[in-house]
């Protein structure tokens, strides 16, 4: 007997344990899910946090020096390893940052034998250009240089000097003691632009030059035209040239003057702008990194960026943004090199510091308590080298993404260039000038725009297959179609967009005009042919087979989609004068765009489908017998049964399918990509494509440079894209457990 229970008790000893290991395992399962989406969660933020950061600035090194020359310019090399500066004697010196002679004097270049000069000038940062004007006509322009070597597995720097209109300079005709100039190189060195004023006269002049190679002797010779410039008399307070020889910039009395200086022999006044009140004196200027922007400080302390705005008149310079300084005693303002971004210093030690697209006031703070005399930012602006009474004072500079804010990210943004503020996405271009732009909103536009046209063509279809199936569709064709639809769900999304992109996209557009009538015509021809089945005589409705209706239905939608596409020519010549295309974009005012969002959403919602229609399928056939059943039994008919009784059931399950479907809308990338011109637009237009966020990330994150601002950026929209699901999936739970509460009682 006791044998016998002992034998009996094992099994389920054996059951029990299973049924715990089971417990546990899903259990484990579960916490291993939850866990993986923290991880991705925390990696998305880890990467992320970088770009919003503040920025630094500390002292790292200090060098006495010993002469008493003053300083007119100063720079570091790319390494921040070397640092240069110009002195009034004149001369280039090169000091040592780094190593064990750090703070020595490593080399001097004396230029021109310590001639005295009459002017000296800086081109754009970037270019390291500098020019020196003497009184016997001529220009000298100096570019100090690195060379960089390896030796015994260390990184060596060479400074060096050149000259790229040789060491004696260039003489340039009638420039006798000039006060005041400022001048542009082609990186070529081919072409030169100078504008100046001189002591005796009142008249700015400008100078082109233009170098032309000799074959014979094998030099180049120098051709120069000089033009005084027009309307301008008076002392002038600064000139700009900009970088690409077009534009001169004059600034008088509170006003700016812009001339189109690109032809010699057509100079033109552009425009003449007051950039400050009459009560008030600019006190510093200085072009920004592209050079299409001017920044003009005054003395009440206020910074403003101006740049040329197309309107009716013309282009003109437009104040755009303006930044108040804490300091009204501004003595310098200092770009970076290709950033957008500016320090402003100050007679009392003070440094602010700006990024002006995203109108960001990045820093302020005192670092030295004595006058910034110079200031430079080295060529990556992590680092600047400054110039006080006693010397020269070397930060570090933690600055990496200026360029990104929340108001840059989500809020309209005035782009140099544009002629009014907009939603851009642009990380990339082949203008060394480009500035790059990081407005998310396009792509999370776009990301809605297409899950809202696919779940506009698949949720009708699906949702009314997937009823028609469960509730109406004898069990032998069920068997069949269920199995069918979900296998369309293992299709991969790359064929579709394959699909969409090369086949369907051509065909839409060749037979559009047939597309937007078949849209009309087919659900008349299905109700149609429902009406006459329904009509149809009873002996003959018992004689077919069950659910022969659906089967029937087939080739009367393929015969109508078929004849609409035949007709397709005769169809365009009638109402679209041959050329549907032509005729929404030229009568319409409607730009059409090949591939577009009417082919996302067919070939989108051929993809979810599937998803939506196996979920609500599965809904709608698990409500209980019995209760259609009984309300078949109190009279009802099928379809009042269907709404009233089974839909309100599954409801929970129905809404839970398209909420599904909607996050695998949201998410996908493929389709996206292969069948749209993935342009970042917003607009709501069936003819106009779109891009996508997760789309963004599959085409730019391969070419993106790990760590930098665009890096980081893609995985902010990436985080974005995490944030979308999980918010769709929350209300689609919430809303899921308020049904089946509400809904369980039936």
């Amino acid at each position: 007997m006791h044998q016998s229970n002992t034998l009996s008790n094992k099994p389920n000893t054996i059951r029990k344990l299973k049924d715990q290991l089971a417990k546990y395992g899903v259990a484990t399962g579960g916490i291993m899910v939850l866990v993986a989406l923290l991880m991705i969660f925390f990696y998305l933020l880890y990467v992320v946090k970088p770009i919003f950061d503040g920025v630094t600035v500390e002292p790292k090194l200090s060098i006495v020096l010993e002469d008493k020359f003053q300083t007119l310019a100063l720079g570091t090399d790319d390494h921040v390893e070397t640092a240069y500066r110009f002195t009034s004697q004149p001369a280039l010196e090169y000091y040592q940052l780094y190593g064990p002679n750090k703070t020595d004097l490593i080399k001097s270049y004396v230029i021109r034998n310590g001639k005295p000069y009459s002017a000296f000038a800086a081109s754009m940062p970037h270019l390291k250009q500098y020019a020196f004007a003497y009184d016997d006509n001529k220009i000298v322009i100096v570019k100090p240089q690195f060379k960089v070597g390896f030796a015994n597995n260390r990184r060596q720097i060479t400074p060096k000097i050149s000259y790229p209109f040789g060491q004696d300079g260039i003489e340039v005709s009638n420039t006798r003691a000039i006060e005041k100039m400022a001048f542009a190189v082609t990186p070529e060195a081919d072409r030169a632009a100078l504008v100046y004023q001189t002591k005796e006269s009142s008249a700015v002049k400008f100078t082109s030059l233009r170098g032309e190679l000799n074959f014979m002797t094998d030099e180049t010779e120098w051709y120069q035209e000089t033009i005084e410039l027009p309307i301008i008399s008076g002392k002038v307070d600064d000139i700009h040239v900009t970088a690409d020889l077009s534009r001169a910039l004059l600034l008088q009395n509170g006003e700016l003057y812009v001339f189109n200086i690109r032809f010699a022999n057509k100079i033109k006044l552009v425009s003449k702008t007051r950039v400050v009140p009459h009560d008030r004196k600019i006190t510093a200027s200085s072009l920004l990194a592209g050079a299409s922007s001017i920044i003009i400080a005054d003395d009440s302390g206020k910074i403003c960026q101006w740049f040329e705005v197309n309107s009716e008149t013309g282009r003109e310079f437009t104040k755009i943004r303006s930044f108040q300084n804490s300091n009204k005693d501004i003595q310098g303002i200092y770009p970076e090199f290709f950033r957008r971004s500016f320090a402003v210093t100050s007679s009392t030690g003070f440094i602010d510091i700006y990024f002006t697209t995203s109108n960001a006031s990045l820093y302020e703070d005192q670092i030295l308590d004595q006058k910034i005399e110079k200031m430079a930012s080295s060529p990556r602006a992590d680092a600047y080298l400054v110039q006080t009474q006693q010397g020269l004072e070397l930060f570090d500079v933690e600055n990496e993404h200026p360029e990104v804010t929340w108001s840059a990210l989500w809020q309209e943004t005035w782009y140099e260039g544009y002629s009014e503020p907009d939603y851009v996405w642009q990380s990339t271009s082949a203008s060394d000038d480009f500035e790059p732009k990081f407005s998310l909103v396009p792509i999370t536009f776009g990301t809605i725009k297409a899950a809202f046209y696919a779940m506009l063509f698949s949720v009708p279809i699906a949702l009314a297959a997937a009823i028609y199936t469960a509730y109406f569709m004898p069990a032998k064709i069920r068997t069949v179609v269920k199995p069918t639809v979900e296998i369309m769900e293992a299709l991969p999304t790359v064929i579709l967009g394959f699909l969409a992109g090369l086949w369907l996209a051509p065909l839409i557009e060749e037979h559009l005009a047939a597309i937007a009538i078949l849209i009309i015509l087919l659900p008349i021809c299905i109700i149609a042919f429902a009406f006459m089945w329904h009509n149809l005589p009873k002996p003959l409705l018992n004689r077919l087979p069950q659910g022969m209706d659906s089967l029937l239905l087939v080739p009367v939608i393929i015969l109508v989609g078929y004849s609409l596409i035949e007709l397709s020519p005769w169809l365009n010549d009638i109402f679209f004068d041959g050329d549907v295309r032509l005729y929404i974009t030229d009568e319409l005012g409607i730009s059409f765009d090949q591939r577009n969002s009417l082919v996302v959403g067919i070939a989108m919602g051929f993809a979810v489908i599937p998803t939506i229609f196996s979920i609500a399928e599965d809904a709608v056939f698990s409500v209980p017998k019995h209760l259609s059943h009984g309300s078949l039994a109190l009279g009802a008919s099928q379809w009042q049964t269907l709404v009233r009784v089974v839909l309100l059931t599954a409801s929970p399950g129905i809404f839970s399918a398209v909420m599904m479907g909607l996050g695998r809308a949201v998410g996908e990338t493929m389709i996206v990509l292969m069948a749209t011109g993935n342009t970042p637009i917003m607009d709501w237009s069936v003819f106009q494509g779109m891009r996508t966020l997760s789309a963004n990330i599959a085409v730019e994150m391969p070419e993106s440079e790990v760590g930098s601002t665009h890096y980081r950026i893609l995985f902010l929209a990436a985080f974005v894209l995490f944030i979308f699901t999980f918010i769709f999936n929350t209300i689609a739970e919430f809303v899921r457990q308020r049904l089946r509460d509400k809904y369980s009682s039936l």
